[in-house]
């Protein structure tokens, strides 16, 4: 089984709350990691997201307590495009 994991960071601008959080978190830079696995026998290459993983607090955040939570990607899109949508009506 072939396993491949993408490290990226995604940015809130404002604070936001996800179901598998215990607290709203402040806006700022989280770093995100995704693993999926590949779909064998198929005529081309395709994975399958297998997990969706937000790191806990803000990348800008020194702190002694550091956490891991498996989050829903559809709901993170969302919350993703919710803070967008607020961030752009508060520039007009």
């Amino acid at each position: 089984m072939t396993i491949r994991t993408t490290d990226t960071e995604i940015t809130f601008r404002r604070p936001f709350m996800l179901s598998a959080l215990e607290a709203r978190q402040p806006a700022g830079t989280y770093r995100l990691v995704v693993d999926e696995e590949e779909i064998f026998g198929l005529s081309f290459l395709a994975y399958r997201r297998t997990a969706t993983m937000l790191h806990i607090p803000a990348v800008s955040v020194q702190t002694g307590r550091h956490q891991v939570v498996e989050v829903d990607p559809e709901e993170l899109g969302a919350a993703l495009d919710a803070d967008a949508r607020a961030s752009r009506s508060n520039e007009d």
